[in-house]
């Protein structure tokens, strides 16, 4: 047999557990019911398409593609770090040096 004090305990909760569900319930319908009140429709304004800007070669024919070449590039790639005679030079480095912990000694075979 179950105690008297189990029992109301279990009533307790049964009753706070469906105070707390008709609660969200109200709450839920407040909120669907002051949406259904406005009664207006908001439509998002979509960006106007972008403009290019004319181009310069207008006219003038593609280079001419070379099968298995390399892709040009201008202007042409400069390395992240340059060599120690360009850095004397006056060269800065694009990348700033990598902390201790990421360098390693080269791998021995």
């Amino acid at each position: 047999m179950i105690p008297d004090d189990r029992k109301r305990a279990d009533k307790k909760d049964l009753l706070l557990a469906c105070v707390m569900v008709v609660a969200g319930l109200a709450i839920a319908g407040l909120a669907l019911g002051s949406l259904a009140v406005d009664g207006q429709t908001q439509i998002a304004q979509a960006t106007p398409p972008l403009q290019g800007t004319p181009s310069t070669t207008q006219g003038q024919a593609p280079a001419e593609a070379k099968p298995g070449g390399e892709r040009p590039t201008t202007p042409a790639p400069e390395p992240a770090r340059p060599d120690a005679e360009a850095q004397k030079n006056g060269a800065t480095p694009a990348l700033p040096p990598a902390p201790a912990e990421k360098t390693a000694a080269p791998i021995k075979p």
